[in-house]
């Protein structure tokens, strides 16, 4: 019997001449080879196989496969059968869409949408935009907790597992799936006995998170006039980043030497009275304020040498190749910025101290 030269026959990639492709009658830019008498593909150092050879010799169904499963492939995740439902793209962007129109109308602030579409990002990003919702499943989500545990404090940690519950709990909540989604035992929010755990051993190992007297008169003789006035806020009435940022100017009472400002997030009210050095500092930042880039920063208190919030969370709506809108939300803290710079520049910065730290009691 004499050797078959058809194209199907399976040849090993080394011995593939460089216009192989072309050969076979392929694309140039088909992503496949031949290998064992099956389609295949090298990802992240091992062979990937997507049927024979023979019985696909131009490699349509095993490219249609490959396209398929590509991001779960690249990702480093075990391919799941595909199945009709929603998928995660979708319920993201309903999902988004709902606290898009709660931020029009007042209820949801810009900066916690920000938040949530960092979430939707995160989500996509690690599960695929086209995973069926329903496909997902406990070992999933434990190993997106695992990573996310490298990179945050139970604290962070707690936000992150809310903030995505939240997103699946939407689409319980509207009957957009049929079932919940499990998320396992371990994908959950740390408890309080956790939280005093963990800070108690950061403590043992980078000393207790706050100021001594000593850095914060420091601080206050090197830092500008509006960092200096915010430094004072945070000692003398607790504010943190935020606060300072959206502080209008409407609630000051200097005369007196009182802060009326409700919680900016949660609307719980405070009255906070100013010692003298603060209410001295806060007159001067006021009549030196540069004016407002936009009529609705008019009456704040800080704003920075551009006119704008020290603290913003933006959406920015953009438009893709098909005319379909996407919200997305950015922020910019130039006041952790600030913060950060400074303690470096006087050398007293640590692990985790930064503006939101001038919260804390000051010892000794």
């Amino acid at each position: 019997m004499g050797n078959s030269s058809s194209k199907t026959v399976a040849r090993k990639p080394g011995k593939l001449g460089p216009n192989w492709r072309k050969e076979w009658g392929l694309h140039p830019s088909f992503p496949l080879f031949p290998h064992d008498g099956r389609w295949t593909k090298k990802v992240l150092g091992k062979l990937k196989y997507f049927g024979s050879v023979a019985t696909d010799p131009k490699g349509v169904a095993a490219l249609d496969k490959w396209l398929e499963q590509k991001d779960e492939l690249l990702a480093g995740r075990t391919p799941r059968s595909k199945t009709d439902g929603l998928t995660l793209r979708e319920l993201c962007n309903k999902f988004l869409a709902a606290k898009l129109t709660n931020v029009k109308i007042g209820k949801l602030s810009p900066r916690t949408f920000v938040e949530y579409n960092r979430t939707a990002d995160i989500l996509i990003e690690t599960f695929g935009k086209d995973r069926p919702v329903l496909d997902l499943r406990p070992d999933d989500f434990e190993k997106r907790y695992a990573k996310l545990t490298k990179k945050h404090g139970l604290t962070t940690l707690g936000r992150e597992v809310t903030m995505v519950r939240s997103v699946f709990k939407y689409a319980v909540g509207n009957d957009l799936i049929e079932k919940a989604v499990k998320f396992g035992t371990t994908f959950v929010i740390p408890t309080k006995t956790d939280k005093r755990g963990q800070k108690a051993r950061q403590k043992h190992a980078h000393g207790k998170r706050v100021f001594g007297p000593s850095d914060i008169h420091r601080m206050l003789e090197a830092a500008p006039l509006q960092i200096r006035t915010m430094i004072l806020l945070g000692v003398n009435a607790g504010l943190g980043n935020t606060d300072c940022a959206s502080l209008p100017v409407s609630a000051l009472d200097l005369k007196a030497g009182w802060l009326d400002y409700p919680r900016p997030k949660t609307g719980i009210e405070r009255r906070i009275y100013l010692w003298p050095e603060t209410v001295e500092a806060l007159q001067a930042v006021i009549i030196k304020r540069p004016k407002a880039r936009s009529e609705d920063d008019g009456g704040l208190v800080f704003l920075t040498r551009l006119g704008q919030p020290w603290v913003r969370y933006e959406l920015e709506e953009t438009k893709d190749q098909s005319g379909k809108v996407k919200i997305t939300g950015k922020s910019d803290d130039a006041i952790a910025k600030a913060t950060g710079k400074l303690l470096r520049d006087l050398g007293i910065y640590r692990k985790g101290h930064s503006f939101y730290t001038l919260r804390q009691l000051v010892t000794t």
